[in-house]
Order: structure tokens, then C-alpha cells, then sequence
């Protein structure tokens, strides 16, 4: 029978997988505090108690939108490489800028196993429409193919008479790239009349609307996609008959509440924080500024398990990509953060789900608190308030609601202005 797993980590039990990340995790953090940018980070942090998902969530928040600013202040990786910029294989420079190195190593990106549950094998010729310009999405595919067993067309982003003149050449089986390019080389295959030999493709870094992939289906190709950033790999990816991306076996995903550190209920939309097992170039709780939740039926952001995948995958699932956790709003010229949203909750514990609702009338701005209270005492209404001018240096309305009444999208500012 063909090998259903790219290997057994994919379905260990889950208690035996936290205790592996969490051991490995403590070595990472130990070696990480000899980098000053982490030394910052993690002050007077104890790497031997951080040994479950409960220690994790108590540390700080690195925000994937500061890293820019922190490499301006250090150069070139904010002080966040354990290595010398000389030890690493690879400089690259994504859009933002954002400087990211390449470590040695095989498959470092953990792209292999993404690809291999989308269907590819050794042997297989695969078109590599990722760029390899600058930045790594292009090598992050390659390591993987190349892991697998693949020859790699390496194709780029651009110059599509050429790509399609490699393609009719070679005649690769599979594609890795974003699904609109994918489309692109279909139609010019098609126009010029030799069509494509592509049967399956594994795409990311733009959306793949349900009308595109079933467009790509009825044209002969089996597409999955993954969910990676430039600076640990791909995060998450589909798998056959299965709903959702499951977790890569390389990383520790959480989701928390948006402007916060803190994990959301169980199957509620939050923010992704990821956390490497990179040695050489660590990242401990990035938030990644994405939305997800986790689905049931698999490990969940507690790391509970309330029974395995049906591909039989043991780790998180999450539903995908569900929007952007960066809702900072102007308001009366002033900006507001979700993490301020999430002090002013934090500050009244007896608040559940908030979120600020800001509108306007005639030409002046409306913010009111909405916040979700089981047993309201008198004159909270009142206190929050208070709180939320103190943190947000503005007033607004507080407006107590039922649980259950705001809706789970992952959503601490809804700014229903017209514009």
C-alpha cells in the first residue's frame, strides 16, 4: 500500500508530541537568550519552566508587524539570529522589508510533508512558480521537493512565454505557486494549444476561492493549499477528504485573542502566535496578524484531543486563513489597538467577548464598547467606561450584552463608518 504519511510524527499521540515540542522548546529558549534581541525579549525568563502550552501563553508577544522596526534599530535580524548573518546558508529581504536568513539543513522550512500529503512523490517533475528573487518562498518549495525526491522546474513569478516553453518541454506533473498563476499557465498551455500536464498542485500566498479550485479540479488538477510565512515555514496544509490544514510537526501554534497573549475558548476565532524549534533563528510566540480557529475533532489550541483527523493525523487543525487580526482604527484622530481593547477587558474580569463598535454621526466619531456580562453589578457600566477613556485617551459609550450575543469572528474593532 502507498505510505499515507510523510512520517510518524504526523500520527504520535499527542501528549507524547507536547512533551517532545516543549523539551526541544527549552533547549531553543535556552540558547536564544545568548541573542541580544531575545535576551530583550524573554528578560527574566526561566527556559526550564516553560514546559507546557499554559507556561508558553505567558510569554511576551512578538509581533510579526514590529519585526521591521526591530531590525532597523539592529541590523540585520533585530538581535533575533543565535548565528552569525555569515553562518547562515541564504540572506533574504520579503516585502516590508523583513530580513530572514536560511539555516543549513534539510526540508528547514518543513515544506515536505505539506507536499507530500498534497499528493507529491519521488520522481515527480514539479513547476515551481514561487519567486526566487530576494525572497525564500521560492527555496522554501524547493527544499521540500527536493526532500521528497523531486526534479524542480525553478519557474519564478514572471516571463510566462518561457515558463510555458520549460513546461511543454519537461511535461512536470506537479505545480507549487499561487493558484491565480496557476490559472494564468493554464490558459496560455491551452491557448497555444499544447495544453498542460500539471494532475496536482500545492499553492499559498493568496487566497483560493471555492469557484477558482473548482475550476482548477474540472481542468485536471488536484489543488490543496498551505499556510507558511516567510519566517518559520508553512504553518498549516491541506490534506485529501480531510476539512481544514493541519499543523506542521516542526511548530507549537496557539490562538489567542487579538491584541492579547491569551488563548481563546476552545474553537473560537483568534489570532495565530506560532513558535519554531529553530535553533540558529528562533521565533517564540510570533503573532503572525492572521485569524483562524481550531476545529474539533483534532488537537486543539489547549492541546486537548478529542479524537484524531480522518487522514489520521494527530496534531492541531485549524480552519485556515479567516481574516486579519490588525484592526487598529483612527478615531478622533487618534489611533486604537486591539491590544487596548484587551487591556480594558483584562482590567474587568467579569467581562467575556468586547468589541468596539465605532460609527459616526454627522461628521463626528462614535466608539462604544460592547461587552458581553453574565451578572452585571451596578454601575460597571459606569467603571468600564472609565477604563476604556483612561487606555484610549477617548470617550465612549459601554454597552453591556448577554454571552453569546457577539459573533465569533475574531473581530475587537468593527469600524462600520461610511466612508
Amino acid at each position: 500500500m502507498p505510505q499515507p504519511h510523510y512520517d510518524e510524527l504526523e500520527v504520535r499521540d499527542p501528549a507524547v508530541r507536547e512533551r517532545a515540542q516543549f523539551g526541544r522548546l527549552q533547549e531553543v529558549v535556552t540558547g536564544a537568550l545568548a541573542a541580544p534581541g531575545w535576551a530583550r525579549q524573554l528578560s527574566g525568563i526561566d527556559p526550564r519552566t516553560i514546559d507546557s502550552r499554559a507556561a508558553l501563553s505567558q510569554l511576551p508577544i512578538l509581533r510579526k508587524s514590529d519585526l521591521a522596526a526591530l531590525q532597523k534599530l539592529e541590523l540585520p535580524f533585530g538581535g533575533l539570529n543565535v548565528v552569525a548573518p555569515g553562518r547562515f546558508r541564504r540572506l533574504f529581504m520579503s516585502p516590508g522589508p523583513i530580513f530572514e536568513p536560511q539555516q543549513s539543513g534539510e526540508d528547514v522550512w518543513g515544506s515536505a510533508r505539506a507536499l507530500f500529503a498534497a499528493g507529491f512523490r519521488a520522481g515527480d517533475v514539479v513547476h515551481n512558480a514561487f519567486s526566487y528573487h530576494l525572497t525564500p518562498g521560492g527555496f522554501i518549495m524547493e527544499h521540500g521537493l527536493h526532500a521528497i525526491g523531486c526534479a524542480v522546474i525553478p519557474g519564478g513569478t514572471g516571463a510566462i512565454d518561457q515558463q510555458l516553453e520549460a513546461i511543454a518541454r519537461y511535461s512536470p506533473t506537479g505545480y507549487v505557486g499561487t493558484p491565480d498563476f496557476l490559472k494564468m499557465l493554464l490558459d496560455g498551455a491551452e491557448k497555444s494549444g499544447a495544453g498542460a500536464s500539471f494532475k496536482r498542485a500545492l499553492v499559498s500566498g493568496a487566497a483560493l476561492p471555492a469557484t477558482l479550485r473548482q475550476e482548477l479540479i474540472e481542468r485536471g488538477v488536484e489543488v490543496l493549499q498551505c499556510y507558511a510565512i516567510a519566517e518559520v515555514g508553512v504553518i498549516a496544509y491541506e490534506r485529501p477528504g480531510c476539512h481544514g490544514m493541519i499543523v506542521n510537526e516542526t511548530l507549537i501554534v496557539e490562538i489567542v485573542r487579538p491584541g492579547s497573549g491569551e488563548p481563546v475558548a476552545e474553537g473560537d476565532v483568534g489570532e495565530i502566535v506560532v513558535t519554531s524549534l529553530n535553533a540558529d533563528f528562533p521565533m517564540i510566540r510570533l503573532a503572525t496578524g492572521d485569524l483562524t480557529a481550531a476545529i474539533a475533532g483534532a488537537a486543539t489550541a489547549g492541546a486537548a484531543i478529542t479524537g484524531a483527523s480522518p487522514c489520521g493525523r494527530t496534531n492541531l487543525c485549524i480552519k485556515g486563513w479567516l481574516g486579519r487580526a490588525d484592526q487598529s482604527t483612527k478615531i478622533k484622530g487618534l489611533f486604537v489597538h486591539p491590544a487596548q481593547v484587551a487591556d480594558v477587558a483584562r482590567r474587568h474580569p467579569e467581562l467575556g467577548r468586547v468589541r468596539l463598535c465605532v460609527t459616526r454621526a454627522g461628521e463626528t466619531d462614535i466608539m462604544t464598547l460592547v461587552a458581553e456580562c453574565a451578572a452585571p453589578q451596578a454601575r460597571l457600566s459606569e467603571a468600564v467606561a472609565a477604563t476604556l477613556q483612561s487606555v484610549t485617551k477617548l470617550k465612549g459609550a459601554v454597552h453591556l450584552v448577554a454571552p453569546g450575543s457577539l459573533p465569533d469572528d475574531g473581530k475587537v474593532i468593527a469600524d462600520d463608518r461610511q466612508s
